[in-house]
């Protein structure tokens, strides 16, 4: 016979009986205690967190410090990188082209003889051309794509041997005659330093961005003379977050990257402004609207054309067996024959740039040039003989600018301003589209003219600008290169975070305890379910998908042996690596 089963008692019972009885056994004191005051709690509340505080600061603080001071150091050696490199260009263009002047160089190329304007560029392009062909494996001028890629996969870290031809090969390049700009080289010099500084103390992840963050904050900082925007352009172009942690030793180098150029330059501004008087743009605020939308057109034409004449570049190399270090040479004589007629594409051209911004370009004049402009980037950036896009894309960005501002104020004369604003504008507008960076471009083009009036006009053709252009090609310019190589950095982390795990570091070994039985991995190759160990996640994930296994065998594949069982990666564990770098990536982010 079975014992009878214990009466079923209830939990609400139980419950007010244990709390009566903790009631009984309080003392009476405790019970009639009131409860502390308002005051009493906040006086606590204040000293526990002084008490944190102090802890944290005994604790991290010394460390905080050090970093800092650290940010410091790397900002002053960029910013003097940055003003060497720019009295560099200055000093030697000078010396070849015999002006003392180099911000009206165009100018005074008019009065050279012809053979002279063509040999420059020439022979610029073939030491460019040695240059990366001895010091690079692709004869490739590393730039600011290239720092991103190193903030993005490569723990801030970038290429220093490479770099450091490309800046050779960039300052040669804006010396003889180059149609780019120097901002490129001169924030790929600053993660070079970074990347040596990194390397010395063992930074991890974190720190190492952090540090090539700073020295592209200061290298922009001095070579332009914007500490906001080149702070802010390290945020939102090289590590494209704006974490709390990271804003104030990027602020310290900036600052001292700005007060570099400011001792060898003052506080002068890169460009001069006209008085615009009673400015009339409210009522034209539609008219700016249509100015962003053709101003992200005409961005898209430039960065297509570049990536045109980099694909021609390679089909003709392929073609005639051009050697590589032939390439430049050819983009540099075809520069010169363009230059006898047209100047101005020389250089950085920052005397164009400021005429337009005068108004002292007629129609004709300003879409000319922005064509001419448009080719001389192209041929300078397919030849591959180095430099940046950014000025560029100001002189290219004002001379829109300036033509669609003398046809809006002509067709409406009596509710128009000064088609100055529309050159300033546009200016931002194509720059901003090109980098895909709207808040660091359009306080740079604040910072480079010292106009803060017009912000409103501005603002809208580069919001206009942006969003069109962003939605044609991967978001910027410097992304759409990362595409084009296979590196999906426009996506977000959720998609380039795959491609840095190898299936070999995460599969499992035969002789590990929970490998897969190897019987059912010969089947699964036999069936050619199974993928190369030198692989990435990025390659693996959708074969589980498309198989649905627990596990795919990993081989090495030879062509003249057949595949060696490694081990086996399993769904679950890719899953779990790639969810651990996600939760690292926003944790990072966000702190």
């Amino acid at each position: 016979m079975l014992p009878a089963p214990p009466p079923k008692r209830c939990w609400l019972a139980d419950a007010a009986a244990r709390a009566y009885l903790c009631t009984a056994k309080r003392p009476a004191a405790l019970m009639s205690t009131p409860p502390p005051s308002f005051l009493s709690q906040q006086w606590t509340l204040a000293v526990t967190s002084c008490q944190t505080g102090l802890r944290v600061l005994r604790h991290q603080g010394p460390g905080k410090v050090t970093f800092w001071f650290i940010a410091l150091l790397i900002g002053i050696a960029a910013g003097f990188a940055a003003l060497l490199f720019r009295k560099g260009i200055e000093w030697l263009q000078g010396t070849l082209y015999g002006t003392d002047d180099v911000q009206f160089l165009h100018s005074f190329v008019v009065g050279l003889p012809w053979y002279w304007v063509v040999i420059i560029p020439t022979v610029g392009g073939l030491v460019v051309g040695l240059i990366l062909h001895h010091f690079t494996r692709d004869a490739r001028v590393r730039s600011v794509g290239d720092v991103i890629l190193g903030a993005a996969m490569h723990d801030g870290r970038v290429e220093t041997r490479a770099g450091i031809a490309s800046a050779l090969a960039s300052w040669i390049t804006l010396s003889t005659g180059g149609s780019s700009g120097r901002e490129g080289p001169v924030v790929h010099m600053a993660g070079v330093i970074a990347t040596w500084v990194s390397r010395r103390i063992n930074a991890d992840g974190i720190t190492g961005r952090d540090l090539l963050g700073c020295a592209v904050a200061a290298a922009v900082s001095a070579s332009f003379n914007a500490p906001i925007a080149g702070a802010l352009f390290a945020l939102e172009v090289v590590l494209r977050h704006f974490a709390v942690h990271a804003f104030a030793p990027i602020v310290i180098a900036s600052v001292a990257g700005t007060v570099i150029n400011r001792l060898e330059f003052g506080g002068v501004t890169e460009f001069t402004l006209p008085s615009y008087g009673d400015m009339q743009f409210y009522v034209e605020l539609p008219a700016f609207l249509l100015l962003g939308l053709t101003c992200g057109l005409v961005a898209v034409t430039l960065m297509r054309s570049i990536f045109w004449a980099e694909d021609f570049g390679n089909y003709l190399q392929a073609r005639t067996g051009l050697p590589r270090w032939l390439r430049p040479t050819v983009a540099g004589m075809l520069l010169g024959i363009i230059a006898l007629w047209f100047p101005h594409i020389i250089g950085v051209g920052y005397e164009t740039t400021s005429l337009a911004l005068t108004a002292e370009l007629g129609l004709h004049e300003a879409i000319v040039f922005t064509v001419l402009k448009v080719v001389a980037v192209s041929i300078t950036l397919g030849g591959r003989m180095g430099g940046g896009v950014f000025s560029p894309s100001l002189m290219i960005g004002a001379m829109t600018g300036l033509g669609f501002g003398l046809i809006a104020t002509g067709v409406f004369p009596d509710v128009s301003g000064s088609s100055s604003l529309y050159a300033l504008a546009g200016m931002g507008a194509v720059a901003a589209a090109v980098l895909g960076a709207p808040i660091s471009t359009t306080l740079i083009v604040f910072e480079l003219t010292g106009d803060w009036q017009t912000g409103l006009a501005v603002m809208v053709a580069v919001s206009m600008s942006t969003a069109l252009a962003s939605r044609i090609v991967d978001r910027s310019f410097f992304l759409t290169q990362m595409e084009r190589r296979g590196v999906h950095l426009a996506a977000g982390p959720q998609a380039y975070l795959l491609s840095m795990f190898m299936v070999a570091r995460i599969m499992r070994r035969p002789e590990d305890e929970f490998a897969a039985p190897e019987d059912e991995c010969w089947a699964l190759i036999d069936a050619g379910t199974y993928i190369d160990g030198t692989a990435t996640l990025e390659a693996a994930l959708p074969m589980f998908e498309q198989s649905g296994a627990r596990f795919i065998p990993v081989v090495t594949l030879s062509a003249d042996a057949p595949p060696e069982l490694l081990g086996a990666l399993f769904h679950v564990d890719a899953l779990k690596a790639y969810n651990r770098a996600l939760a690292a990536t926003a944790a990072e982010e966000h702190s």
